[in-house]
């Protein structure tokens, strides 16, 4: 028994360590997913095959990918490593790189730009109360400039061309799986790695700078639709709609119209985890639909975020939109068929609040604040639950879609209660320091501790139907009436 624990905990930590990582990589994109999505559109409106070619509009282009878009992920590295001081150095670093550079630089600013705030963060701790007073803006200014100027020129000399050369080498891999038609079979990696929540970090940080070079050469790139691809989970959501029962069917329309129109995927992981069966469905739906879309050899301009049908739709180039369309329908259709297998095997009997309910009943048993303070605090850190909280942030991967949705949830019921508490939402790497409580996912809470070990923590499995909402809202009304 002591054995099964140990490897429940040691994969526990992997699982949290690989979230982590994913999650520095799409941190450094995901705040700049607009300036790439400027350039999807551009790039499908004005370049030779767009819808409205002009040569003139189409110099955009090259700007934005080779320098704007690199320089925009090294400054955000940078930033998230070491604040504003970081984020110059990183940028610096990663100007050094872009120049000259054949290719757009995405994975060379992903390694610069951190590891410039990276190194300036440790020249402050080793200067740290060593500077005389008045001369600390001279040490901070020059510090930065001789160390960033250092990086750019290391960089352009001798990362840039290490860079270029596995740019080719693993773009020369992607190509020889796509023209041996075995791009379908990554839908065996993809799919359970998105229910364990692990969906931005491969779309934004690995697939999305790649899928951007292709872009360059080929107009277009299958790999933007790798993930984003809304048939699975669709299909997914259509079994229990048809074959569910209670509470879990009548949370299925709602949860369809936020997956697919929304384009917020994350609400579909639950229902896979209730039944996990269920993958190997939502597994035959992503192989499918990157099957149709290899064979017509069709793809987007950039990543649609979020992964909405509406966003396809705007990324994808002009006489794409049948393939496009009949990927996402047959990859819906076979995920329903093979999904509802397994639900029906299951009778349909599960309630998902049901099941959230004796989760919780059973981990954390008694008052919903309980569940925030961790096991091995202190009495005093234990009262500290019983002061007024001013601010609760919902945190996510990327801060934008299901913590968005969730804190939209939350606000309401606690501006019902009457309840003068702010509710925010931010990524996972951002919580701000002023947050009382944070709440999570289940799957993400171990994450959100190690980033902010401080703060009072509260799981859920639900975005939409969480009961902890209520519980939490009940608690601090009797909180705030002592």
């Amino acid at each position: 028994m002591e054995n099964v624990v140990n490897t429940m905990q040691k994969s526990s930590i992997v699982k949290i360590r690989i979230q982590k990582f994913g999650r520095f990589l799409a941190g450094m994109v995901i705040p700049n997913i607009s300036a790439f999505i400027a350039f999807g559109l551009v790039t499908s409106l004005f370049i030779p095959t767009g819808w409205y070619p002009n040569e003139k509009l189409a110099e955009l282009v090259g700007p934005l990918v080779k320098t704007l878009l690199p320089l925009l992920i090294g400054y955000t590295g940078g930033r998230i490593v070491n604040g504003e001081r970081g984020a110059v150095v990183g940028v610096l670093a990663t100007l050094g790189l872009v120049v000259g550079a054949q290719i757009p630089m995405f994975m060379g600013a992903m390694v610069m730009g951190p590891l410039g705030g990276y190194l300036i963060k440790k020249f402050d701790d080793i200067v740290d109360g060593r500077v005389k007073s008045g001369f600390e803006m001279i040490v901070n200014n020059f510090s930065a400039g001789i160390l960033g100027g250092i990086l750019m020129i290391f960089s352009f000399l001798v990362i840039g061309p290490i860079v270029q050369n596995i740019n080719i080498v693993i773009s020369g891999i992607m190509q020889q799986f796509i023209q041996a038609n075995l791009l379908p079979l990554s839908a065996i990696l993809i799919e359970p790695a998105k229910v364990l929540f692990l969906n931005n970090a491969i779309d934004h940080g690995i697939l999305g700078p790649l899928g951007i070079q292709q872009t360059v050469t080929q107009g277009k790139s299958i790999l933007f639709l790798l993930v984003t691809n809304p048939g699975p989970g669709l299909g997914l959501l259509l079994a229990y709609w048809m074959y569910g029962k209670g509470t879990m069917k009548d949370s299925v329309p709602g949860a369809i119209l936020i997956h697919f129109f929304g384009g917020i995927h994350e609400i579909y992981f639950p229902y896979v985890l209730m039944n996990p069966l269920t993958i190997i469905g939502v597994i035959a739906g992503g192989i499918t639909g990157t099957l149709i879309f290899t064979l017509f050899q069709t793809g987007l301009v950039a990543t649609p975020s979020p992964g909405s049908i509406f966003a396809l739709m705007a990324m994808t180039p002009r006489g794409n939109f049948i393939p496009v369309l009949s990927g996402v329908a047959v990859s819906s259709i076979v995920s329903f068929l093979v999904s509802a297998i397994f639900v029906r095997m299951s009778k349909g009997q599960g309630d998902l609040q049901e099941a959230i309910k004796t989760r919780d009943s059973i981990k954390n048993p008694g008052n919903i604040l309980d569940q925030i303070i961790p096991m091995e605090v202190s009495e005093s850190r234990r009262e500290a639950a019983e002061l007024p909280v001013r601010k609760i942030v919902v945190a996510c991967d990327a801060g934008m879609g299901s913590s968005a949705m969730s804190a939209a949830v939350l606000a309401k019921k606690i501006k019902k209660a009457g309840l003068d508490i702010t509710v925010e939402h931010a990524s996972i790497q951002r919580i701000p320091d002023d947050a009382d409580i944070v709440v999570t996912h289940i799957e993400l809470t171990g994450s959100a501790r190690k980033v902010r070990p401080d703060k009072k923590h509260i799981s859920i499995s639900d975005y939409i139907n969480a009961p902890e909402y209520d519980a939490l809202v009940t608690e601090l009304e009797k909180n705030n009436k002592k």
